[in-house]
């Protein structure tokens, strides 16, 4: 077979690893692309689990509040590294003076109180 018979192979070698299939510019867009491509899917999901977070802890903070300090004026819920229970959110009760009395632990992941057990230990 010859080149004559197949003008559209002409010039093809199988094996050229010399050559670049694709040029340095292309793989910078390409490269670029993906990586905006991964952030877009990644962001909206972390800042969707933070502000999630940020109202759960809000919450289980205003009910903790109410029900250990009734006296309270407002609270603060916040996350902290090594707070007084440990690392993640802790609440705080705020009092007439602005005074912080620490509530309780809310944990790395905050969720909704859980009511008193009424059961008798045997």
């Amino acid at each position: 077979m010859t080149s004559d018979d197949h003008p559209e192979l002409s010039g093809y070698e199988p094996l050229d690893a010399g050559r670049p299939l694709r040029s340095p510019r292309t793989l910078l867009i390409m490269r670029i692309v993906v990586v905006l491509g991964l952030v877009a899917l990644i962001v909206p999901g972390i800042l969707t689990s933070v502000q999630v977070a940020t109202t759960t802890a809000a919450n289980a903070c205003s009910v903790a509040t109410a029900r250990y300090y009734p006296g309270a004026v407002d609270f603060d819920a916040r996350f902290e590294l090594s707070g007084p229970g440990g690392f993640g959110w802790q609440c705080y009760a705020i009092d007439l003076n602005e005074r912080e009395t620490y509530v309780v632990p809310l944990g790395i992941i905050p969720s909704a109180p859980r009511a008193p057990s009424t059961e008798m230990p045997v």
